[in-house]
């Protein structure tokens, strides 16, 4: 590594780390990611040899500690390049053809040295298509900005268009660095020299942390999008049983915690303990610290509800997070009903009947082999169109299957498994970490690293532990909602999720 002075127009960069074990390409990323120039617009002077080259020998430049550069080019949208007629697969290069037919689920990340904890991230959250839109949507305040929230967003953006529109596997640089920059903790190296593998569920954590910051509504009412798509609105009833006094507490989380003990077998069990609490708090009546105990209950769901099984604890002796390998069921269907308020209960009844009500219909007219086809095969004549005295009118029993318009589309507590983020290994400090993710045709797509495999339902619902397999770490559900009236209100029909504020460390939700 050597330190150099970067003078780029009216900044200047001092003491730049530049790593001249790697190729020139990765410097110039480097510099993108904080000037916002892109490397095939960046012309860099004042080195031997005349303008740096991507695949330049650092030897021959004569970079050294303390060496002035200057950097020539402009932020802003590369020029639109021109029309061009068709290219035919088998006119693309090797390397530019889809030959797994996987390329409209997006595309592998390039492991970069021990980031398989980042990937596996970022492909469950690729995987949410509203964090995408709002992510196309995303313009950083200026082009120049150095604000590390803003330069790490606009790297997850610039990614997710690249896993969009690229059939080969993406090197994640320009993100990475960023990530580093905001968040130096995983730019953590080992004595050896290697950057060393880091805790998946720190990586989603603090990257939503810097998107609900940043991905901001229109207006001061819309709030922000990790906030509607993530945000679970909980309530907390504490009792202190030495003074009698009970406390009421309410706030946002953006993970449902599963805590894992010898008596939980299934995630509504680790859910169940997850929410209960025992804390000390300051006792107004005692004046003194005192325990309160007591459990929350959810007042607002989201339409992404993420889970996290927590297997790993502190192991003082050995300083590292050991991990916990018993075997927790996760269903591919989960109710959270009975972890909500009753008054969210009240409002989720109409919804979930118009719910059930649908789903019977639709289980009767398979089994009667009837539909719309049959019911149009013969038109009744006026003999036939009498039917026994309790049967109801055709135009009868639509309108009872047909949801009430402020249920329509209204959340019913009931999800669908649709990610799943594993790892395999004893140390969320190592070992390896792969996502799964359900694409919008239901087939299950295995992330791993560079690497993308189709994969079976069952397959994915077997990552409940018991082994050193991959087991799971994160879920990530889906909300299954009531069906749409004919005359469908805005989406919406359910308590939302108002912004609360959070706290600056984002580790406090955990």
């Amino acid at each position: 590594m050597v330190r150099v002075e970067v003078k780029w127009q009216k900044e200047v960069f001092k003491d730049l780390e530049v790593d001249i074990s790697a190729p020139p390409a990765v410097f110039k990323t480097q510099l993108f990611s904080i000037t916002g120039v892109a490397p095939d617009r960046q012309k860099i002077m004042g080195l031997k040899g005349g303008l740096l080259r991507d695949d330049a020998d650092w030897g021959s430049t004569g970079i050294k500690d303390g060496s002035r550069i200057t950097m020539l080019g402009t932020a802003g949208a590369v020029p639109v390049a021109p029309t061009q007629a068709p290219t035919f697969l088998e006119d693309l290069p090797e390397d530019q053809q889809d030959v797994t037919g996987l390329s409209k689920y997006g595309a592998g990340l390039e492991n970069l040295g021990n980031t398989c904890y980042m990937n596996s991230t970022l492909q469950c959250l690729y995987g949410v298509e509203e964090l995408r839109e709002d992510l196309a949507q995303y313009a950083a305040a200026s082009l120049t900005s150095t604000d590390p929230n803003a330069t790490l967003t606009t790297a997850t953006k610039s990614l997710f268009s690249s896993l969009s529109t690229s059939a080969q596997p993406v090197p994640p640089m320009a993100f990475l660095l960023s990530l580093r920059k905001k968040f130096p903790q995983f730019a953590q190296q080992a004595r050896e020299g290697y950057y060393m593998q880091q805790d998946a569920e720190e990586c989603w954590t603090n990257l939503l942390y810097v998107l609900r910051e940043t991905l901001q509504g229109s207006s001061p009412a819309a709030g922000s999008a990790v906030e509607r798509l993530f945000g679970v609105r909980l309530a907390a009833r504490l009792t202190c049983a030495e003074s009698g006094e009970s406390l009421e507490e309410v706030g946002t989380a953006y993970t449902l915690k599963c805590n894992i003990s010898a008596e939980v077998n299934h995630l509504a069990d680790g859910i169940r303990l997850g929410l209960k609490e025992d804390r000390e708090k300051t006792s107004a009546a005692l004046g003194r610290i005192a325990p309160f105990v007591g459990s929350s209950q959810i007042t607002a769901l989201p339409p992404y509800l993420t889970v996290q099984m927590v297997r790993f604890y502190y192991k003082a002796d050995v300083q590292q997070k050991a991990k916990i390998l018993r075997k927790v069921a996760f269903p591919a269907q989960l109710d959270v009903f009975e972890f909500c308020s009753p008054e969210l209960q009240a409002e989720l009844k109409a919804p979930r009947e118009a719910a059930k009500a649908a789903e019977d219909a639709k289980a009767g007219a398979s089994k009667s082999g009837s539909g719309p086809a049959a019911a149009g095969d013969a038109a009744p004549g006026p003999s036939t169109a009498a039917g026994p005295a309790d049967a109801p009118a055709p135009a009868t029993m639509a309108a009872a299957n047909t949801p009430p318009a402020a249920s329509s589309g209204a959340l019913t507590a009931r999800y669908e498994l649709c990610g799943v983020l594993t790892h395999k290994g004893r140390s969320a400090d190592s070992g390896h970490y792969v996502a799964w993710v359900k694409q919008g045709d239901g087939r299950w797509i295995l992330f791993d690293d560079d690497r993308m495999e189709v994969r079976e339902e069952a397959d994915v619902l077997a990552l409940a532990g018991g082994g050193d397999w991959h087991m799971a770490y994160l879920l990530v559900y889906r909300a299954v909602r009531a069906p749409q009236a004919a005359a469908a209100l805005p989406e919406g029909g359910h308590r939302a999720a108002s912004p609360v504020p959070m706290e600056e460390d984002p580790k406090a939700q955990a």
